[in-house]
């Protein structure tokens, strides 16, 4: 009987992972090594999704799959679990956070949905810790995450618990208190302070993006990629100058920024005002 492509797949790792006959590089890598490698895999699959290059993303989920396959051989020379066991439990865990789906549980709104989210994730943390008493409701979230993913999960534990305002108003004028509180920290001239009050202005940030449905990381990146578009336009006109950029005033390089968001709205690379 052949191999499925994920029996061969594991079998090559296990090859690759030989001690007598693998490669030297594969065998020397453990859980830490890979780190970076799996970060990476990660954000290359999410590079191939924003481009639209889905021959790309078939690949770089091959990348990011054969990080899975690294990993789980790894544990498994070490006795601690295989791939089967990994695929088994991320397969329960779909079936247990949806009951709407496998046990006929009927939810009223995403709001209800989400909180059982949140309480059936809650619940799989004290199965797997249950000797150990969980100091918050925060506790759990991944410390290595981007700042802003981390920030808005963590909101997320607190409005699971109605730690949140109730409505989107309060949230933009919370936005406005923040930024004032920024200038005001800004005017005194203590450096300090004034990162305490950027954050605080960060953070906010984030909850109002929750508010309004926005994934902050998302939008983030839409933004810097906006940017760079609108910087690039500029910098093909004053080369085309024969000048370079720091040979230019602000008021004509702002000039320059406007009417690259003209051309790109007429072109439709950009939905920006």
């Amino acid at each position: 009987m052949s191999l499925t492509k994920t029996q061969a797949l594991l079998a090559l790792m296990a090859r690759l992972r030989d001690p007598e006959t693998g490669c030297a590089w594969d065998r020397k890598q453990d859980f830490y090594s890979l780190i970076p490698y799996t970060i990476e895999e990660a954000y290359e699959v999410a590079d191939a999704i924003e481009r639209n290059d889905f021959d790309d993303l078939r690949g770089e989920l091959g990348d990011l799959l054969l990080q899975v396959v690294f990993h789980s051989r790894i544990a498994e020379e070490r006795g601690l679990f295989d791939f089967e066991q990994v695929a088994a439990a991320i397969g329960d865990k779909l079936v247990s956070r949806h009951p709407h789906v496998f046990a006929g549980v009927k939810f009223d709104s995403d709001d209800e949905r989400q909180q059982a989210w949140e309480e059936a994730k809650a619940q799989e943390r004290q199965q797997k810790h249950p000797n150990k008493k969980t100091d918050s409701v925060l506790s759990g979230v991944a410390k290595s995450l981007p700042a802003l993913v981390e920030c808005e999960k963590i909101q997320n534990r607190a409005a699971s618990h109605g730690f949140d305002w109730p409505d989107t108003e309060p949230v933009f004028d919370k936005v406005r208190e923040e930024l004032q509180e920024v200038h005001e920290a800004w005017q005194s001239g203590d450096q300090t302070h004034i990162q305490e009050e950027v954050g605080d202005l960060l953070l906010v940030a984030v909850n109002l993006a929750r508010h309004l449905k926005v994934n902050p990381e998302i939008a983030l990146k839409q933004a810097t990629k906006k940017f760079t578009r609108r910087f690039n336009y500029i910098e093909k006109q004053i080369e085309a100058s024969g000048r370079a950029l720091r040979d230019c005033e602000l008021e004509e390089l702002d000039g320059l920024w406007h009417e690259a968001k003209r051309v790109q709205n007429k072109t439709g690379s950009s939905h920006d005002d």
